[in-house]
């Protein structure tokens, strides 16, 4: 009795497990859902540029300028091989310190020199729009979840989105999108596959979605 309830108990926890694997991996593969709007959207604006400075100025009589004399210009030739003497010194020194630290120091200090990684995030922020209706929405896209739908046609799939690190120069949000075109009704035909690849959103123009019909980028990532 007992060695025919373990067998039982058995059997019925590898059924669990197994339904829950197909369970998982059938999300990407269920029918898409509508796309609704995104209440608070997290935007990753670009870096603002710095204006340029000001200049004086012109004048309105032209300055005569007087070239140098020979003993400037042999200064000038002698202070640039001092600064040459200097950078090779400079180099010698850090050649010197590399050879004196160990393999675990030098191990370290690389590590430390190394840059972060990027941060994953769960969902992905992106904005389409309809060309001829005109008609535009943000919404989310959960990375290896359900596909959306947007305006009965297009179908986005996510499948990485992720921020830059704090030491890269460019803060930005950078997703993997699948989209394919498959107006809503007509599921006898294969969807058509229009964009795969990554999108960044400090440059929606280079790396979004370019369509006689619809245009698509990705806005930002959030957790």
């Amino acid at each position: 009795m007992t060695r025919a309830r373990l067998l039982m108990i058995g059997t019925a926890a590898v059924a669990l497990a197994v339904s829950g694997g197909v369970v998982a991996g059938g999300w990407q593969d269920a029918p898409a859902q509508n796309a609704t709007p995104v209440a608070e959207p997290v935007v990753s604006p670009p870096p603002q540029a710095e204006g340029a400075p000001t200049g004086e100025p012109a004048p309105a009589v032209p300055i005569a300028i007087t070239p140098p004399s020979e003993p400037g210009a042999i200064e000038m030739a002698v202070v640039e091989d001092g600064d040459a003497a200097a950078d090779g010194l400079a180099t010698d020194e850090d050649a010197g310190e590399d050879e004196g630290e160990s393999e675990t120091e030098k191990a370290e200090r690389l590590a430390d020199e190394t840059p972060a990684p990027r941060q994953r995030r769960r969902v992905a922020i992106v904005e389409a729009i309809d060309k001829i209706t005109a008609e535009s929405m943000r919404f989310e896209v959960e990375v290896g979840g359900r596909p959306v739908r947007f305006n009965q046609a297009l179908i986005f799939t996510a499948r990485a989105c992720e921020v830059s690190a704090d030491a890269e120069l460019v803060q930005d949000s950078i997703a993997y999108l699948d989209i394919t075109l498959q107006p809503k009704g007509t599921q006898v035909s294969a969807p058509r596959q229009i964009f795969r690849g990554w999108m960044f959103a400090s440059t929606p123009a280079l790396s979004g979605l370019q369509h006689p019909i619809y245009d698509a980028w990705i806005v930002g990532c959030k957790a």
